[in-house]
């Protein structure tokens, strides 16, 4: 099992680099986040995810922890393979998929090539719970998805917030982030009307006007 590679980038391709590790060349698969910090000819330190199948063994690179560990979480969805969970890493950076999942932010992992309503969906809800044990260095047990979300609350206070502002045209994402804020700001202890107004304020507008 290779978990680790450090060398020369010998040469990069759309979705791939070589690593020349003392002469010997290793053909890895990025993301590509990874991809775009790499160069021919500059030395990298790759993470590495190893798949061995029958007829091939496929490796996987990534500069940080995070980003492999987000890719070993959504390869146990049902239906999401390393090709479609690179392609959602290529669209969200780890903090923005926790995110995108504490959200339920269907909309924006459709923008992943290969992810429709329905996979996007199936991975919203399959991990929910699990994606609180990622931190942004890698897998820390006992963190809480809550890290991303605001703090605890009536949920139907926060979600009836977050559908007027989806209403109003706000995408679902920055429509969460805002309320998140705003129940920060206000300690939890708002009414959805109150949560509106103090999000609305944070996106720019303001129901008194």
């Amino acid at each position: 099992m290779i978990a680790k590679l450090k060398g020369l980038i010998d040469s990069t391709g759309d979705d791939w680099a070589v690593v020349d590790c003392g002469g010997v060349g290793y053909l890895v698969s990025c993301s590509a986040r990874t991809l775009g910090r790499l160069q021919a000819g500059n030395a990298a330190s790759l993470f590495i995810e190893t798949h061995v199948r029958e007829d091939a063994i496929q490796l996987y690179g990534f500069l940080e922890t995070g980003e492999r560990d987000w890719f070993r979480l959504l390869t146990t969805v049902q239906g999401v393979g390393a090709k479609v969970a690179l392609s959602i890493l290529a669209i969200a950076a780890p903090d923005q998929l926790l995110q995108i999942i504490a959200a339920q932010d269907k909309v924006s992992l459709t923008r992943a090539g290969g992810v429709g309503p329905k996979l996007a969906l199936r991975i919203l809800t399959e991990l929910k719970d699990k994606a609180g044990k990622i931190a942004l260095g890698g897998f820390a047990p006992g963190a809480v998805i809550a890290a991303a979300a605001p703090p605890p609350m009536a949920s139907g206070r926060l979600e009836d917030a977050v559908s007027a502002l989806v209403n109003l045209g706000y995408r679902r994402l920055e429509a969460f982030q805002a309320a998140g804020e705003a129940a920060r700001d206000l300690d939890g202890d708002a009414d959805a009307s109150a949560l509106i107004r103090a999000a609305l304020k944070r996106l720019g507008r303001d129901l008194t006007r």
